[in-house]
C-alpha cells in the first residue's frame, strides 16, 4: 500500500504530464529546394489573392461576389441563387481533389497552400526580419524588458497587423466592389457591416498567423485528425530512414562512424530546429507533420557538410523503405486501384461541370399566374393574366419575345417583345386571351415561349395553367 505522500506524488506527476505547458517554437530559417517551392506558393496564392480583386472585366470587377444585388461575377461568368447546384459541385471538385492529392502526397497542401501556413510563414518572415533569427529571438524574450525590446516588439506587432488590416480588406473587397471600398476607406465613411468584417478577418488573421501559429494544425485543423484515413503503405510522407540513421550520435567530420557504430544522423537537432510545429521527424510520422519538407533541406545541408549521401530525411513511402524501391518503383505503386479511382471520378466531375456551364442557357424564366379570376370579355373570350420573370445572365442586352400556345386560338394581348438588359431579372405581366368554346372548362394546359429574336437556337419553354370559369 502506497502511503499519503507517495499517493500525493503520483497524483502531481500526473498532473504535470497533463497540463504540460506549451512550449513556445522558435522555427529556424534554412533555404534550400523545398523552402524556395514553399516560398513560391506564399508569392503565388498571395499574388492571386490580393491580385485579382484588383482585375476588371467588362468595365466591372473581374471576380465580385455581389451579394446584396445577388450575382457572382467570376470574369465572364455570372452565377445567380438559382445556381447554387455549381457551389455545391465545386465543394465536391475541392474534396475529391483534397483526397487525391493526400493519397499521393500526404499533407502536402498543409505545408505549402493552406491560408494559415502561407500567413504564418510571411508573418515568421516579418519576425524574422525585425527580431532577428531563431538564437536572436530566444535571447530577445529571455531578456528584461527594455527600450530596444518594447521598440522590435511593437515594430513587429505593427507590421503584422498592417498586413492583417490588408487581409481584411482585400477579403472585403470580393464581396463589396474594391474600388468602392477603398474610396470609402480613404474618406472614412464604411459601413459598419463593412468595418465589421474587415476587423474580423484582420484579427483571425492576425491571430491565427501571428499567435496562434502551429496551434492552429495541431489542434483545431479537422484535417489532420482524419488524414491517416487516406494515408497508406504507398503514400508519400516526409520519412526519416531510421535504418541510414540510427543509431545516431554525434561525430568529427574525418572520424569513421561506421567503425565507432553509428549511422549517418549526427543528432544535430536541427531537423527539430526548422520544423514550424516543432516535432521531430525522427520520431515517426505524427499528425502535426505538415508535409513542408524544410527538415529535408536541412538534413540535406548536413549531409553535405559531412560529405555523406543526401536522403535521410526524404518524401519516400512506407513500401518503399521496407522494400528498398528506386523512384521507378515508388511510382508504379503509386498509381494504384485507390489513385486511379479518384482521379477518374474528379475528371469526370469536372468535365461535366465544364460542359454543364459552357452550355447553360443565358435566359431563364418562371410563371407565375395571377391570383385574380379568369376575366370575361364582351365577346365570351377569356382573358389570364400571368408575371413572366425573365432571367438575363449573360452580359450583353437581349430582346426576347414571347409565344403561347396549348390551346386554339391563344392569343397574347399585352406587349410580345421586350429588351432586356445585360444580367438583370425583371416580371414582365402577359395577359393571355383564349376564345370562347375552344376549351374545356377548369383548367386547360397551355406552353409559355420566350426566345431571344436575334438567336431563334435560344429559347426556353414553360407549361401552365389557363382557367376558363365553370
Amino acid at each position: 500500500m502506497k502511503n499519503n505522500a507517495e499517493k500525493a506524488a503520483g497524483v502531481e506527476e500526473i498532473e504535470q504530464a497533463l497540463f504540460e505547458t506549451q512550449k513556445k517554437i522558435y522555427p529556424r530559417a534554412i533555404s534550400g529546394y523545398y523552402a524556395n517551392l514553399r516560398w513560391f506558393m506564399v508569392w503565388f496564392t498571395q499574388i492571386l489573392f490580393y491580385g485579382t480583386a484588383w482585375l476588371t472585366w467588362n468595365d466591372r470587377q473581374a471576380v465580385l461576389f455581389d451579394l446584396a444585388a445577388r450575382k457572382f461575377y467570376i470574369f465572364g461568368l455570372v452565377f445567380w441563387p438559382q445556381d447554387f447546384i455549381y457551389l455545391a459541385v465545386l465543394l465536391i471538385i475541392s474534396a475529391l481533389l483534397l483526397f487525391l492529392v493526400t493519397a499521393v502526397a500526404g499533407r502536402v497542401f498543409c505545408g505549402y497552400a493552406c491560408p494559415q501556413s502561407v500567413y504564418t510563414e510571411i508573418f515568421m518572415w516579418i519576425e524574422r526580419k525585425i527580431e532577428g533569427d531563431r538564437s536572436a529571438r530566444i535571447k530577445l524574450d529571455g531578456n528584461a524588458l527594455s527600450a530596444r525590446k518594447i521598440l522590435l516588439k511593437t515594430a513587429k506587432h505593427a507590421a503584422w497587423i498592417a498586413v492583417a488590416l490588408w487581409t481584411g480588406f482585400t477579403f472585403v473587397g470580393y464581396f463589396t466592389p474594391i474600388h468602392t471600398l477603398s474610396q470609402e476607406v480613404f474618406n472614412l465613411s464604411l459601413g459598419p457591416w463593412q468595418l465589421f468584417w474587415i476587423l474580423f478577418y484582420a484579427l483571425a488573421t492576425y491571430g491565427n498567423a501571428g499567435w496562434m501559429r502551429e496551434q492552429v494544425c495541431k489542434y483545431m485543423c479537422p484535417y489532420a485528425r482524419f488524414q491517416s484515413a487516406m494515408f497508406d503503405k504507398d503514400t508519400l510522407t516526409v520519412t526519416y530512414d531510421a535504418s541510414r540513421g540510427e543509431p545516431r550520435g554525434a561525430r568529427g567530420k574525418k572520424s569513421d562512424y561506421k567503425a565507432q557504430g553509428l549511422g549517418t544522423c549526427v543528432d544535430c537537432n536541427i531537423c527539430v530546429q526548422v520544423c514550424p510545429t516543432g516535432i521531430d521527424i525522427r520520431n515517426g510520422l505524427q499528425y502535426e507533420c505538415i508535409g513542408c519538407a524544410l527538415c529535408v533541406d536541412a538534413c540535406d545541408q548536413v549531409m553535405d557538410k559531412m560529405e555523406y549521401p543526401k536522403g535521410l530525411i526524404r518524401y519516400t513511402t512506407e513500401h518503399a523503405l521496407t522494400e528498398k524501391l528506386d523512384h521507378k518503383g515508388i511510382l508504379q505503386r503509386m498509381l494504384r486501384p485507390r489513385i486511379l479511382i479518384y482521379t477518374g471520378i474528379l475528371a469526370l466531375v469536372i468535365l461535366m461541370t465544364a460542359l454543364s456551364v459552357a452550355l447553360r442557357s443565358p435566359l431563364k424564366f418562371d410563371v407565375i399566374r395571377d391570383r385574380g379570376l379568369p376575366r370575361v370579355t364582351e365577346n365570351g373570350s377569356i382573358d389570364n393574366v400571368y408575371r413572366l420573370q425573365i432571367m438575363n445572365t449573360d452580359e450583353n442586352p437581349r430582346r426576347y419575345v414571347i409565344e403561347v400556345k396549348g390551346i386554339p386560338g391563344v392569343t397574347i394581348v399585352s406587349d410580345a417583345e421586350f429588351e432586356m438588359p445585360a444580367a438583370t431579372t425583371r416580371f414582365i405581366p402577359a395577359r393571355i386571351r383564349v376564345p370562347a368554346g375552344v376549351a374545356k372548362k377548369g383548367s386547360n394546359k397551355i406552353t409559355f415561349i420566350v426566345r431571344d429574336r436575334d438567336n431563334e437556337q435560344l429559347s426556353v419553354a414553360e407549361k401552365a395553367a389557363f382557367l376558363i370559369p365553370r
